[in-house]
This record gives C-alpha cells, sequence and structure tokens, in this order.
C-alpha cells in the first residue's frame, strides 16, 4: 500500500516569502522535505529537528533502520512527505565496486557490462520499499571513473513528480505513486579529463526542478548545454549551448526580488541565466579548469567554488549582475564580486552556508571558514579524519555540522569561528553521497546501505 502525501506548507505574503528566501530562514523544510541534491536551494541546512550527534551502526546505537539497496551509486536520497527516493545502477557483475581514497589517477573502471539503472521509492519512517522501477536497461554508452559509479546524479521531486538524470542513459520522470510519464534522450555524454579526452568519469550533475521545468546541466568535451524541460510532458522549453569543459556541479535557482537567476559553476566561466528563456546574464571568469561543487547562496550572496590548482577560488558574488563580471589582475572585488578567495576552494564537496558563515572542505580534509560578508578566514584547519578523505557535502542542523567521510566515518563539528569537534561516529562502510535530513532523521548512503540516524 502506498504512503499519501502529507507535505504542510507555511503560506506567506510573496514579498515576505522572498525576504524570508534572501535571509536564508527557510533553508531547511518545516514539513521535513528535502526535494533536491541537499535540500531546497542546494543549502544544506535543516533546523529545530533534534538533530543526533552520536550514533554507531555496528552496537545499533541512534541507528532507526539500515536497508539494504543493491548496485552502486553515489547519488543522495530526496525527500517530500513519507516518500524517500533513491537511485541505483545494478551491474552484472558480482564484484562490481568502485575505489574510495584520496589517489591520482584518473583511469576508467572495466565494467561495462549489462546493467539496470533503478529509482526506489521507501517509506521514510522505516525503509520500507514501496515501488521500484527500472528506468533502462543494457550495456553503459560511457565508462565511469574508477571512484565513480554509473548512477551518481541526485533525484529531484516537487511531491507530485520524481526526476531521475542517468547521463548518456536518458532523463526519466515518474509520478510519486511510480507512475512513468516520460523519458528524455540527452545524447551521449563524454565527460571526463579536459586535458585527456581519451579518459571518461562520468556524469554527476542533478537536475533542479523550478517552476515547472526540470533543468540540467550537460557540460562535457564537447557540445556543452543548458536544457529546461517541462516537467510534465518532458518536451523541450528552450536549449541554451554553453562553450565549458566538462564540470559536475548542479545548478542553482537564485529566487531574487528583482529577477530569479540560474547559476552554474563553470571551468570557463561561472554564469547566470533566465531561467524561463535560458539567456545569459552575466559571467564570471577565473575558476578551475575541473568544476564539482555546487552553487549556494543566503543573505544576498552566491557562493561559487572550486578546487582544481592553481586556482581553487571561491567567490562571493552578488546577484543583478549584467554581462562579464570578471575580476581584474589584482583585484578580489567589485560591483558585483563581494569578495573571492584564490586556493581555498574545495575540489568535489559543495561549500556550506551556515549562520552567516561559508564552511569550504576539500577532498583531504582541510575545512576553511570564512566571514559570508566580508569573507574574513577565520580558520583553515584538518579536519582529523583517518585516511580516506572526502568526497560528500557537509550539512548543518541545530549547531551541527556533520562530514561524511570516504573511511564510513561521521565527523560532528560545532558550528562557529573555530573548528571544535564534538564527536567521531561510525557507519561501517564507505560514505561518497552527501546526506539528507528530514523530521529529525539524517539519512546517510553508504556503499551498500540506507542508514536513517536519529535520536
Amino acid at each position: 500500500m502506498l504512503i499519501s502525501r502529507t507535505a504542510k506548507f507555511i503560506r506567506l505574503p510573496a514579498p515576505l516569502l522572498i525576504a524570508a528566501l534572501l535571509l536564508g530562514f527557510l533553508r531547511g523544510d518545516d514539513a521535513g522535505n528535502w526535494p533536491t541534491f541537499r535540500g531546497q536551494g542546494a543549502a544544506g541546512v535543516a533546523e529545530g529537528m533534534g538533530w543526533p550527534d552520536k550514533w554507531d551502526a555496528a552496537t545499533g546505537e541512534g541507528i532507526r533502520f539500515s536497508v539494504e539497496i543493491p548496485g552502486l551509486a553515489h547519488s543522495s536520497p530526496v525527500i517530500w512527505g513519507e516518500r524517500l527516493f533513491i537511485t541505483t545502477a545494478l551491474s552484472s557483475e558480482a564484484d562490481a565496486s568502485f575505489k574510495p581514497g584520496l589517489y591520482g589517477s584518473g583511469e576508467a573502471s572495466g565494467d561495462r557490462s549489462v546493467h539496470e539503472w533503478q529509482i526506489l521509492c521507501m517509506d521514510r519512517k522505516d525503509g520500507r520499499i514501496l515501488w521500484k522501477k527500472t528506468a533502462t536497461k543494457g550495456s553503459p554508452q560511457d565508462k565511469r571513473h574508477i571512484k565513480s559509479t554509473y548512477a551518481n546524479s541526485t533525484p529531484a521531486t516537487d511531491g507530485e513528480h520524481v526526476v531521475v538524470m542517468f547521463g548518456s542513459e536518458g532523463l526519466f520522470a515518474y509520478t510519486v505513486r511510480g507512475e512513468f510519464l516520460w523519458k528524455k534522450d540527452l545524447g551521449r555524454m563524454d565527460v571526463g579529463a579536459y586535458d585527456l579526452p581519451s579518459y571518461e568519469w562520468g556524469t554527476a550533475s542533478s537536475p533542479i526542478i523550478h517552476d515547472g521545468k526540470v533543468i540540467v546541466q550537460c557540460d562535457q568535451q564537447k557540445g556543452s548545454f543548458l536544457l529546461a524541460a517541462d516537467l510534465k510532458t518532458g518536451k523541450t522549453v528552450w536549449t541554451t549551448p554553453r562553450d565549458e569543459l566538462p564540470s559536475w556541479g548542479t545548478p542553482t535557482i537564485y529566487p531574487g526580488k528583482d529577477r530569479a537567476e540560474l547559476i552554474t559553476n563553470g571551468s570557463n566561466f561561472i554564469r547566470g541565466y533566465n531561467p524561463a528563456t535560458g539567456e545569459e546574464l552575466w559571467r564570471l571568469g577565473g575558476s578551475s579548469k575541473i568544476t564539482a561543487p555546487t552553487p549556494v547562496f543566503a543573505e544576498g550572496l552566491i557562493i561559487v567554488a572550486s578546487g582544481r590548482g592553481p586556482e581553487r577560488p571561491v567567490f562571493a558574488i552578488r546577484p543583478g549582475a549584467n554581462g562579464d563580471i570578471t575580476l581584474r589582475n589584482g583585484e578580489t572585488s567589485n560591483q558585483f564580486v563581494a569578495w573571492s578567495k584564490t586556493r581555498r576552494g574545495g575540489y568535489m564537496p559543495t561549500p556550506l552556508i551556515y549562520r552567516s558563515e561559508v564552511y569550504v572542505l576539500n577532498n583531504d580534509g582541510i575545512l576553511a571558514c570564512f566571514d559570508l560578508k566580508t569573507g574574513t578566514e577565520h580558520y583553515v584547519e584538518r579536519v582529523p579524519h583517518r585516511s580516506f578523505g572526502f568526497s560528500a557535502s557537509p550539512v548543518a542542523a541545530d549547531g551541527k555540522i556533520y562530514l561524511s567521510g570516504e573511511d564510513g566515518l561521521v565527523f560532528v563539528l560545532q558550528a562557529g569561528t573555530a573548528l571544535k569537534l564534538l564527536a567521531t561516529n561510525a557507519i561501517g562502510e564507505p560514505l561518497m553521497a552527501t546526506p539528507a535530513l528530514s523530521h529529525g532523521t539524517i539519512y546517510f548512503r553508504g556503499s551498500r546501505h540506507l542508514f536513517a540516524v536519529g535520536k
């Protein structure tokens, strides 16, 4: 029996709603919804629901449930009402695996066997599978990095629809009850090392839903583009070509008072677009040659970072720009760049804005904290991790910051201008996916299981 949707909404007058969004008051959904990668606006923040700080999967302490998820995937769970959605790719090879850790190899996995790309709908309270669908089946069109999987993109939902992206295998839409709606062929996406085109690493950018449209960022070796499709029918609304290198970040909608802006991270330029038409509004140069973090925003500033050397920039961007806002040589700010840093950006994890501070985590466990408004650097320190490093992005709740390590440890830090470790908790298997937060429960996707952690 399927669980009915029980989401609740706070109804505010439009000006108050926009103000609340800009100030960051609604970063966590009061209904417990977590509809896309790292929640609404990719903010990664939820408040006021009694979040845990200590647990142990080996003893069961603090574990509300764990459910085995077959296959391999680095996609995160998303949640609406009582439903949790998660994707996976099932290989025909019994020993299919990925290789976590800090290493520089760019080689691809040799697994090109027949796969099933699946979406699962689960009860968020007890982990029961409500329905499961195979979106497509066949041999992958692309290779994947040995650290990657064939299901890296996180689904998106609006409480009525759920959209999943499987790279070259296509874009798929279902109702939240599991009824197939449409499939869209995005073409073969050649995504890999910009300077070694023979390498193929696979896609990771996730779809977002905005104003009745699904928007995807498809940056690749040749023919990069943005695309908006009608959420109900899959029909293309607009397509915008991009002169871009391969990238892995998810686009973000900034809900401005005067206009919404679709923000994309990219190697040639960070860009803002009109989400209704796909028209480019502004661009900012100076990024890394490899970009994976997703743009985030709060309190009237947009933070975009990337971690490939030598640039490794962090930019704090004011909305409302037009044209080229690239900094001149020697500049660290201008009319639309409030502040910037070099050699501070994270390679994989998306930055976190929390209580007027910006936290930037790098793969090697170096965490930097900056004042959101001024860029003042509070600290740059190493999280006391063991060995494997970090791919998942940080999330925050009730004054605590959660960092999921690839070695299966979750580090709980006290938010603030000094690095203070509160607890180190074991999940027991590699953690590559960013967790989801809902109703006081943190959902960690491990390499083989989904864990629900709460008090």
